[in-house]
């Protein structure tokens, strides 16, 4: 078991390496606060809760950070776990230091997963915040690399959902602030619990290579440190293995197997100034055949995460490929930690606000007005965490937009105005269409005209980020009300009949100020004009009122005999009324009227199929096969009262996702055999993948959708008819 003394040594001796001026008196008191604080709080591995505020504060030393980061990382669980208050922080350590704790513990109650509302907003600020203080989202950044290497003391449905959440934010963020060290650290963890056999294949086969690949980097090494020291060039050279997860991926896009890769090794040579850079890049290409198309200049081009490196593949005598990475020793730095080094280098370990002068943080701010919550988080990975393509003005100025973006991004990237008035593109001097993808190095020209007649709607289908998305709504809310009202409401109200709703529904004047309150809107015409312009979709603005208007369905079909009007001639007791007032998504919950239905992924389950229902926090009534492993302990007293009785409405015949897993016998032709027979089953397939196992064996999954058990089973009978297929299962996550 860790020990208090091992981490607080192993944390001073950063401190004393990265951070030679911090003020150690004000550290050792915010180590006896927070042990205080945390002295009856255990880690999952029973260790003393402060061993991990002190790895914590250890990593946010080691990126070089300032004293008030270092106290913020030891006292960052103070607030959200003890009862400690903001106050309180405040006067033993400063309004910055308890500011830091405070938004870090905002941080910790986000939940990326679900895409409720509230929770959306609670990730647009998460991202407003850190445009504030950087050191925030480092601080996180740090509290969740240590969390990830005490991963094996988290139960396995822990494991797998923050090692998603770690992929989807965490990993891409650190991308995003230039931390490639810590990036690469947080993937291959993640990837050990999410794909254990390919992790564990990829490891096998690098330690049982590791003496020739040794070998051969240390070659390389010697013909590259020999050039430089016969031509006076002082450089450090050195080789490795790319990470994990970076083979993984190649190997997945690639379709190779481990043993059929090549470019595994990446070597750095690390020189003095600028000039030195490109003079190595020269002796490089003079000692090794280059790789066409596989050179990146990201010096004079820096990306916007500030990195800056000269990229080239190159080939051996050995016949291998290998890739050379040339820098100085600051953009080594930047390269390692990113905005933490950049913290140190420009801003001398104090926070200014020039955080706000990174451009995608800019965009960031920019895109979250007028954007959907959900949008704009979608956006995010869009935006913030995809790759970039490098394009150029006429005049030799670098514009960078999310990879597949079109001139149409372009020319919002440049000024609204000018794609406001934009009539046409040039690429390459040559016309183009605006749904033309641009590529790294293309020269764009914008046409425009004064008689332009503003954006056409079709652009927020062609224009790939949010900032072009954004700033075309804009202009449709400014400059286009009248016809945004009109599209509104036909939107609307097609939405409304859609879902079986009569659209006189909103001339109800009970009804319509509920309605109207609970979508934040003053009026219709308001609601309207957010739907014409994009700000809000109809299938959006319905579900948030679809209680209400399903209530007030209800109340005509079966008014009262007081009410006035005519009773219902059907027994109100009988079993269609039943099925009417409980049938949603094709099941009838009993005793629960018009609650939310979800379907769990972890069974799929069909028409046919035994079902049981589990009301959940927020999401209403999750449905599982009764013989789902997630459905198993309907007898626990905590949780007996959650259960509900469920039943399929035979009468709504509509198509439900399942998932088959296939286990077979590894041949050539197998995926297209079973391609083959789902189409001629004519069932929509959502996605079917497969990968082989050790000892000849390959699983494939299978994802589509049947309207009933019976189809179901007709499929699974021809799938089995295939040659090799051995064995079919029901998906069960």
């Amino acid at each position: 078991m860790e020990t208090f003394a091992e981490h607080y040594e192993s944390m001073q001796q950063a401190l004393r390496k990265f951070m030679p001026g911090a003020d150690m008196a004000q550290i050792e008191e915010a180590v006896r606060y927070a042990d205080e604080k945390h002295k009856n709080q255990k880690r999952k591995d029973g260790s003393p809760y402060i061993i991990h505020p002190l790895a914590v504060a250890e990593i946010v030393a080691e990126m070089g950070l300032d004293t008030d980061a270092v106290l913020g990382a030891l006292l960052h669980d103070c607030i959200e776990d003890t009862d400690a208050s903001h106050g309180e922080i405040a006067k033993k350590f400063g309004e910055t230091v308890a500011d830091l704790v405070e938004g870090v513990t905002k941080l910790t109650r986000v939940e990326y997963s679900t895409l409720e509302d509230e929770q959306m907003e609670n990730l647009r600020k998460m991202f407003i915040a850190m445009s504030k203080d950087i050191r925030v989202v480092l601080i996180k950044i740090a509290d969740r690399l240590h969390n990830t290497r005490t991963m094996q003391y988290q139960t396995p449905a822990k494991q797998i959902s923050k090692c998603m959440e770690t992929m989807d934010i965490y990993a891409p963020l650190a991308h995003r602030l230039g931390m490639q060290k810590i990036k690469w650290e947080l993937e291959d963890t993640s990837l050990r619990y999410l794909q254990p056999q390919s992790y564990e294949e990829i490891m096998t086969y690098l330690n049982e290579h590791e003496a020739e690949a040794e070998a051969f980097m240390q070659s390389i090494q010697n013909t590259i440190s020999g050039r430089l020291s016969s031509v006076n060039i002082h450089g450090t050279i050195y080789g490795r293995i790319k990470h994990v997860y970076s083979i993984f991926r190649k190997m997945q896009t690639q379709g190779k197997k481990i043993d059929e890769m090549y470019d595994l090794y990446a070597f750095r040579v690390i020189v003095d100034t600028i000039p030195d850079c490109y003079n190595v890049l020269g002796h490089i290409h003079d000692l090794f055949n280059l790789v066409p198309g596989r050179f990146k200049d990201y010096i004079s081009t820096p990306k916007p995460n500030m990195y800056q490196s000269l990229h080239t593949t190159v080939i051996g005598s050995q016949g291998i490929p290998f890739e050379v990475q040339i820098r100085t020793w600051e953009m080594h730095q930047i390269a390692e930690y990113g905005v933490a080094a950049h913290w140190k280098y420009k801003q001398g370990g104090v926070g200014s606000g020039e955080e706000k002068n990174f451009e995608w943080v800019r965009r960031l701010l920019e895109s979250q007005q007028d954007t959907d919550a959900e949008d704009y988080v979608h956006s995010l990975k869009i935006d913030m965490f995809n790759d970039e393509v490098f394009v150029f003005t006429p005049r030799g100025n670098v514009i960078n937009l999310p990879a597949g973006s079109t001139p149409i991004d372009f020319a919002y990237a440049i000024h609204s105005g000018v794609g406001n008035s934009m009539v046409g593109a040039k690429i390459n001097n040559r016309i183009a269409n605006f749904d033309t993808v641009l590529h790294n190095g293309d020269i764009i020209e914008v046409l425009t005209s004064k008689n332009a007649k503003g954006p056409s709607r079709d652009w927020l289908n062609i224009c790939k980020s949010n900032q072009a998305r954004t700033k075309i709504k804009q202009w449709f809310k400014k400059e286009k009300r009248d016809e945004n009202i009109l599209h509104g409401k036909a939107s609307f109200e097609g939405e409304m009949k859609r879902l079986s709703f009569s659209p006189s529904l909103l001339q109800d004047e009970t009804l319509l100020p509920v309605l109207l309150q609970k979508l934040s809107f003053a009026n219709l015409d308001d609601m309207y004009a957010a739907i014409g312009y994009g700000g809000l979709t109809a299938t959006k603005a319905i579900g948030r009122i679809r209680d209400e208007l399903l209530k007030a369905t209800r109340g005509i079909q079966n008014p009262t005999q007081g009410g006035g009007g005519s009773p219902l001639k059907t027994n109100p007791d009988s079993e269609a009324v039943r099925r009417n007032r409980h049938a949603v998504g094709g099941v009838i919950v009993e005793d629960i009227d018009s609650c939310m239905i979800k379907f769990s992924r972890c069974c799929t389950p069909v028409p046919g199929d035994p079902i049981v229902g589990f009301i959940t926090k927020g999401y209403g009534v999750s449905i599982h096969r009764a013989d789902c492993p997630n459905a198993q302990n309907r007898e626990d007293p905590k949780q007996a009262a959650r259960w509900v009785r469920v039943r399929w409405d035979y009468d709504e015949e509509k198509p439900f996702n399942t998932t088959l897993e296939l286990n077979c016998i590894t041949r050539d032709g197998l995926l297209l055999d079973i391609a083959t027979v789902m189409t001629a089953s004519k069932v929509k397939v959502k996605e079917l993948s497969g990968k082989d196992l050790p000892d000849g064996r390959s699983a494939f999954t299978v994802t589509f959708e049947v309207k009933n058990l019976a189809e179901l089973d007709v499929i699974r009978n021809k799938l089995l008819n295939i040659r090799d297929v051995t064995g079919i299962r029901r998906g069960q996550n």
